[in-house]
Order: C-alpha cells, then structure tokens, then sequence
C-alpha cells in the first residue's frame, strides 16, 4: 500500500471563463457593487482632499512667514531710571536713514490721548480699542502695504484734518466703503477719511489705528511729544531689500541702539 499524496486536481477553469467568474458578483448584486465603489472612491477622494489641503495650508504659511522675514527693524522709545518716555534726539529718522543698507525710515507716533469715534454722539468710554497714530508718508513704503481704496497721506494732506484707516479700525467704525465724502470725528474735530488699508502683516498695530499726518496732530491734536524741535520718532520701521542684508543685521541693530 502506497504511501504518498494523491495529486493536487488541476484546475479546469480556462482562461475564457475568468472575467465571466470574476462578474458574478457584481452582476448577481449590481447595487452592492456600486456602492462598495462609491465608498472606495470617495474614500480616495477625501485623502486626496486632506492633504491637497494641507499642503496648501503649509504653502500659504510659508508664504507669510517669508514676507514677515528678517528685513524689519522696529526702534522704539526706551525707559529713563524714574520710568518716564526717554526721547529719542531729535532728527533721529535721517540718522537711520544713513545708515548703509536701510531703504525706507517711517516715523510713527501714538497719540495716546486721542480717540476716534464714527461721530461726535458716540460716548467718550466706547473707543473700539482703536489708536490714532501720527505717521510719515513714507510709512506705505516702508511696511509695502497697499491701499484699498481711495489713497494714502501725501505731503499735501498731512496738514489737514485728513486721516486713513487700517483695515480693522475701518471694520470697527463700521465703515466698508469710502465712494461718498466720509468724515470721522477724531481728537474733538472732523477729518475727513482719505483712504482705507488693506490688513498689515508687518504691523498689526497699524490695522487697528487711524492714521493722520504729524503737522495736523501738531496743530489740530495738540500733542506735546511732536512740537517743533522734538522727538518724531516713536517708531522707526526700518526696511532692508538688499540681497545679503540679513547676514548684517547684528550689525545693523547695533548702530540702531548706537543712535538712539
């Protein structure tokens, strides 16, 4: 008696038999069918989806994080001992616009005792937490921001009750458009609003501020810092756009301490 394994059967199904075997699932049970593909394809479809979408997401992040860079040098008033203002000298600006490598100086001051509200009914306490900001025309350049409507100060405007609005200050006033003579009552008069920012990602601070020139916040606003002969910068907004200019920054930043 002969001890060994029988032979496997060999199959008998021909190679013309395959895709009739292979359907007759889908073909006894065409509704199953189609929906075990629908469920597969939208399957991929939202995997698809998710990472298209964070891929984008990361793009666009990027994208930000190499317009803020490493271009922009902030100089602000530091402390004296008793804890008051120390002023910065006089002509501070055109200093640090000497300096090698700097493009664009823009001076900006808060005015911090100034307000600005939709009309002159508005009670005093509901300011919006919005700022009213003394700037230079250069401000635009320097922070290579973009009006949304209307225009920016000019040296022309800068000595009248004329004022442009960031972005969010425009959304706090409940102001969408400026195609009508619009006026705004700031510091206890009317100016008249010029222009309307689009959102700063250099400067948050100026989306939440109402923006008027230094001659009219001298004359109209009367804030003590700006008389003639003082300090006008608060704020210097230095802007490098130099091939190589990050590897001085270190340097930079030191003649900035240097002067002011």
């Amino acid at each position: 008696m002969s001890s060994a394994n029988p032979p496997a059967p060999r199959s008998r199904l021909r190679p013309a038999d395959l895709l009739p075997v292979g359907t007759v699932g889908p073909r006894a049970r065409p509704l199953r069918a189609g929906l075990s593909a629908l469920g597969v394809a939208i399957g991929i479809a939202a995997l698809v989806a998710v990472l298209s979408i964070t891929r984008s997401s990361q793009a666009d992040l990027l994208a930000q994080i190499d317009l803020l860079g490493t271009n922009l040098l902030t100089v602000v008033n530091g402390r004296s001992i008793e804890g008051q203002e120390a002023e910065l000298p006089a002509g501070a600006g055109r200093m640090l616009g000497r300096l090698e490598g700097v493009l664009q100086v823009a001076p900006t001051a808060q005015l911090e005792t100034v307000s600005v509200y939709r009309t002159d009914k508005v009670p005093a306490m509901l300011t919006g937490a919005l700022a009213v900001r003394a700037c230079d025309p250069a401000l635009l350049a320097a922070l290579d921001g973009r009006v949304r409507q209307g225009s920016f100060l000019n040296p022309a405007t800068v000595r009248y009750p004329a004022t442009v609005l960031g972005y969010q200050a425009a959304k706090g006033l409940g102001l969408a458009t400026i195609d009508q003579p619009t006026r705004i009552w700031l510091g206890g008069h009317w100016f008249t609003v010029v222009g309307i920012l689009d959102p700063f990602p250099l400067a948050p601070e100026i989306d939440r501020s109402a923006l008027v020139g230094f001659p009219a916040a001298r004359r109209l606003l009367g804030d003590g810092r700006l008389a003639e002969g003082r300090a006008e910068l608060d704020r210097a907004l230095v802007f490098y756009r130099e091939v190589g200019a990050t590897a001085h920054l270190a340097e930079a930043r030191e003649l900035l301490f240097a002067l002011t």
